[in-house]
């Protein structure tokens, strides 16, 4: 048995997410054949070839309230140390942080700009700059968004950057030059 992204079921464990293994691309034929009865076996694999992990799946509702299936692949293969749901909730957040950093890099300071600042006091000082500046266009989103009483996920980031930039001018936040 096979799951979407082609990865072998070895396992399935008690908390819905299952065992499988993740094997070189290049590998074919016998060799392929070969690892994969060694991973059914829970056999000590070649990590250079082959990597046992396990596979959790859930569904997230979408922005547009559709469910959609999320799967992820992860080497924390001991299901007790870190249950399914605990994995699902995790990976959440990680993605929660990742968007907040992406607004950060990209709609604050510009994709493929670096930090202007020359020293390492300045470096941070720049960096709070850029945070608070999120933090403030965050707060204009959720007022943004209760007032039209819909949720603040709803509001695009870099078009309520846009619309600051106009109100306020060049200086939002500070061009490098």
């Amino acid at each position: 048995m096979r799951d979407e992204l082609g990865l072998p079921c070895l396992e399935l464990l008690p908390d819905g997410s299952y065992r499988s293994v993740v094997m070189k691309a290049s590998l074919r034929g016998a060799r392929r054949d070969t690892l994969a009865g060694a991973a059914r076996r829970g056999e000590d694999l070649d990590p250079v070839l082959a990597r046992h992990v396990r596979v959790v799946e859930y569904e997230v509702t979408d922005r547009d309230g559709q469910d959609a299936l999320i799967t992820l692949v992860t080497t924390v293969t001991d299901w007790q140390a870190a249950p399914a749901p605990a994995l699902a909730g995790a990976y959440h957040q990680r993605w929660q942080h990742e968007t907040a950093n992406a607004q950060v890099k990209t709609a604050l300071r510009g994709p493929g700009r670096i930090l202007r600042s020359g020293s390492p006091d300045l470096v941070r000082q720049e960096i709070w700059g850029y945070l608070l500046t999120a933090w403030a266009v965050s707060v204009l989103i959720a007022d943004a968004a209760a007032a039209a009483w819909t949720g603040p996920g709803r509001v695009s980031f870099t078009k309520a950057v846009r619309i600051v930039r106009r109100a306020v001018g060049p200086a939002f936040p500070p061009s490098a030059g």
